[in-house]
């Protein structure tokens, strides 16, 4: 079962699908999220009301479109560039984190989301 969110940040709107992991099931069961973004770098992350632990396959270099969990957050993070701590062009997290989707479109939308915006995470139809 493919399982679809819509990302509204600010004034953009992205559509994402969740992998088939248990990090991505603990986001997916507190949907409808509200809160505000926080920005580093070229990546976007918020406080979510999720707890877990980082799994065996946690990434400390992620892709562009990425969605992530941050257990030190605990926070869900939109990556869609390098960040402070990137080397080159990679896509660096602060720490390891767990992907859990993907951003269906160009994810480079979120640079036009300005920090403390208001963003929503909802199941999509």
């Amino acid at each position: 079962m493919e399982r679809k969110i819509k990302i509204i940040a600010g004034n953009v709107r992205a559509e994402a699908c969740l992998l088939n992991t248990p990090t991505a099931d603990a986001v997916w069961n507190v949907l409808p999220l509200e809160s505000k973004c926080n920005l580093w770098g070229d990546e976007i992350y918020f406080a979510i009301p999720v707890s877990h632990d980082l799994e065996k396959d946690a990434c400390e270099v992620v892709e562009k479109g990425d969605l992530a969990y941050w257990p030190q957050g605990p926070a869900f993070c939109i990556f869609f560039g390098p960040t402070p701590v990137s080397k080159g062009n990679e896509i660096r997290p602060a720490s390891a984190v767990n992907v859990f989707g993907k951003v269906f479109d160009d994810p480079t939308v979120f640079k036009k989301v300005s920090s403390n915006a208001s963003v929503r995470v909802e199941k999509a139809e």
